[in-house]
């Protein structure tokens, strides 16, 4: 799925790929439909010059399409990137040692039918969005994942209730109160 634009370092491997939903597209298409209805029902109705208005109605349908086919996510092991353009190519680079925080959004009916945005911040620069995806919750936890951070605390509860007692007992020699 991806092509020359990405180079992987040595060890680098994909660990995820997406597009944005093609759904995401639609607006343009519909505005492609609304100009054949109008080059149609001009050329039936007031002049068939109208119908010139054919040669340009799929254009916002073709532009919304190649949008959305040329825009991609990658996520190795080591880095996101994000890869977008139709004529010129635009791409965007996170070392995940730079992610200090994720978050993902869905709206009402990216809840009902399971997509969403996810937002990462890095550490000296500008956000990096990852828009229209599916699952992306899982999409953010294996960011984080990746990054090194987890929601997971580390340990158990002895060996948090181990650290607490030996707290206690610093804190006792300190200053002489009860444990």
């Amino acid at each position: 799925m991806t092509e020359a634009w990405l180079s992987l370092d040595p060890g680098e491997a994909i660990e995820w790929e997406a597009h944005p939903r093609l759904m995401r597209a639609a607006p343009a298409i519909a505005v492609s439909l609304a100009f054949v209805v109008a080059a149609v029902t001009g050329g039936v109705i007031v002049d068939g010059l109208a119908l010139v208005l054919l040669v340009v109605a799929p254009l916002p349908g073709i532009y919304g399409y190649l949008r959305v086919i040329n825009t991609q996510f990658v996520l190795t092991n080591r880095a996101l990137h994000r890869k977008s353009g139709i004529l010129g190519i635009d791409v965007r680079t996170v070392e995940l040692d730079r992610v200090q925080n994720s978050t993902s959004s869905q709206g009402i009916l990216g809840t009902a039918f399971g997509y969403g945005n996810v937002t990462v911040d890095v550490a000296g620069g500008s956000d990096l969005r990852l828009f229209d995806i599916y699952d992306p919750d899982e999409v953010r936890a294996e960011i984080e994942r990746l990054a090194g951070r987890s929601d997971d605390i580390p340990g158990t509860v002895e060996q948090w209730r181990a650290v607490r007692e030996e707290l206690r007992a610093i804190r006792h020699e300190l200053h002489g109160q009860p444990k």
